[in-house]
């Protein structure tokens, strides 16, 4: 556990301190090698567990690639649309590893973590979408603007309201009609 805390936390550093310039075609290349070198390390690390716990490790290598690999591209080439991709390969990796974590639980416990981590996606992803929408610079940001941040609302609120009624699930009678009510009345729902 301590090694991925610190490989996530090298990640994330990396991440803020090669941001200000771009990188040569060398130093890309390079870097490149380097990670899929650590993937390869962090995979091969994997193969000692068992079940589920080998399971998360393979996701958490997955998942430090993919975000190493679109962190590399943004800072090679940095752009709106590349600082997205490090968002959503973040959200996505989070989510997949958060996945299967949830395996380890059952029945409705099982179901309320999937929802959870699937609300915490795409709040992450509607989040991103929202910055690269504020990094526009036509003439027509403001339109765009309101109307990223209204869908990303919209998208929001039907992944909180998703996550609260799987909740609602693991009761019974009055008492889940009460949580139903209260979900679709906190987060807008018809």
């Amino acid at each position: 556990m301590k090694t991925r805390l610190l490989m996530l936390t090298v990640a994330l550093s990396c991440s803020f301190a090669g941001s200000a310039m771009a990188l040569t075609k060398e130093e890309y290349k390079t870097q490149k090698d380097q990670i899929s070198a650590d993937y390869k390390v962090n995979r091969d690390k994997c193969s000692a567990m068992k079940a589920n716990a080998k399971d998360i490790c393979v996701s958490e290598a997955k998942g430090a690639d993919k975000v190493a690999k679109a962190e590399l591209e943004s800072q090679y080439k940095p752009t709106p649309k590349n600082t997205e991709k490090v968002v959503f390969a973040k959200a996505d990796a989070a989510y997949d590893t958060a996945k299967e974590k949830c395996d380890d639980q059952t029945a409705n416990a099982k179901d309320v973590c999937v929802k959870d981590a699937k609300a915490a996606r795409v709040k992450a992803r509607e989040d991103a979408k929202v910055t690269k929408a504020s990094a526009d610079t036509s003439k027509d940001k403001s339109e765009k603007m309101s109307d990223v941040k209204k869908d990303a609302g919209v998208e929001k609120r039907e992944a909180d309201y998703k996550a609260a009624n799987e909740r609602c699930d693991s009761l019974a009678g009055p008492a889940k009609t009460t949580c139903q009510n209260d979900a679709k009345s906190k987060f807008g729902m018809k």
